[in-house]
């Protein structure tokens, strides 16, 4: 144990040193944690929209208002005349409303009157969420009809998050992507400088075991790690507002755990390649990808097809995202992601145990 302490007052004294690795400790960290926590949002705003109003009248008005009403749409300056698809053409509108000449007649008479809408369809995500909304505001407008009230009126409720705070969903998911990306690359680049400056023969020659060496070297840069967890999370609390929504263990367990299995896959990154340049490389294709695409940090794991949804089983941001978004939105606590913890677990020991059987070889025995 003794060695162990020593080897992480070396590594934590050296670290200090470099200026360098401390600025990019702090500041990266924060720095994407504010890149994506206000870059990234999933929900479509302000979505130009272009009516033809063939029929004029004081009921197709009151239908049209709706549509701006949501905050949803943004009006198209355009006189309703000439082609409308034009406009898609010309990318001015998301989405063109064509009411018919005989819109308030055929409403007035308990008759159906067909409204059509042409969607850019360009993106097929935004396309689905436009076709949804113009659903949605002409039920609603229905629903204020007395003479086309409907039968069934379906009241619905958002759970966790009323109010569709986008930052609730993301940020927690930011956290996973921080932690999954820089303290495996400063693991790395550090345990990579040891072979680059030669000292990594003393090591192999040394009576220090590979475990002792990667244990105290791999406690530092966890005490890194747990300091830029502490970072993110109270500027997440101080920008975003996030606050705990039930039982703070999994967060504490889960994070503890995160930060140990970022960080032994950073050992294992270090054990296996053997400049800073290829390090960064390998952790940014397969730390920060990963994280970013097959982690559940935006798109939905059921949507990730085979087989990449079998490489999604072993990111280990993965389970960090589970357990974050139940701590900041969900609120279950152990209940819902009991799992998740021992995931990390697992995985930590895995690449723990990886970078040993690497670093073993190269020992002389002792």
């Amino acid at each position: 144990m003794k060695r162990i302490l020593s080897q992480c007052a070396k590594e934590l004294t050296q670290f200090r040193r470099d200026r360098l690795t401390v600025a990019l400790a702090v500041l990266l960290p924060m720095a994407t944690l504010l890149i994506f926590g206000y870059a990234i949002r999933l929900e479509a705003n302000n979505i130009p929209l272009a009516v033809q109003d063939l029929d004029r009248s004081p009921t197709s008005r009151a239908f049209v208002e709706r549509f701006y009403a949501t905050n949803q749409f943004a009006p198209v300056d355009w006189d309703g005349r000439g082609n409308p698809e034009a406009l898609l053409d010309a990318g001015v509108a998301r989405v063109v409303v064509i009411i018919p000449p005989d819109f308030s007649r055929r409403l007035d008479a308990g008759k159906i009157a067909p409204v059509q809408a042409l969607i850019d369809g360009t993106d097929g995500n935004n396309a689905r969420v436009i076709r949804n909304s113009v659903r949605s505001v002409t039920n609603f407008y229905l629903g204020t009809r007395s003479d086309t009230a409907p039968a069934i009126t379906l009241r619905s409720r958002l759970w966790f998050n009323p109010g569709r705070e986008e930052a609730l969903y993301i940020v927690p998911g930011v956290f996973a992507v921080v932690l999954a990306i820089w303290p495996p690359l400063l693991m790395a680049i550090a345990m990579v400088r040891e072979k680059e400056q030669g000292t990594i023969i003393q090591v192999y020659a040394s009576s220090l075991s590979a475990a002792e060496f990667l244990l105290g070297k791999g406690l530092a840069y966890f005490l890194v790690g747990v300091a830029q967890a502490v970072a993110v999370f109270a500027l997440g609390a101080v920008l975003f507002g996030l606050r705990l929504a039930g039982d703070p263990t999994p967060l504490v367990v889960g994070t503890v755990l995160m930060i140990a299995a970022s960080v032994s896959f950073g050992l294992f990154i270090g054990t296996r390649t053997a400049s800073q340049s290829a390090a960064v490389q390998a952790v940014a294709t397969s730390g920060f990808l990963t994280a970013l695409l097959l982690s559940g940090f935006i798109y939905p794991l059921s949507n990730i097809p085979f087989p990449l949804s079998l490489v999604a089983n072993i990111v280990p941001a993965r389970y960090f995202i589970e357990i974050t978004r139940d701590a900041f939105v969900r609120g279950t606590g152990w209940p819902g992601v009991w799992s998740a913890p021992l995931l990390l677990a697992v995985l930590g020991g895995v690449f723990f145990m990886a970078s040993f059987r690497n670093l073993k070889r190269m020992q002389l025995p002792g």
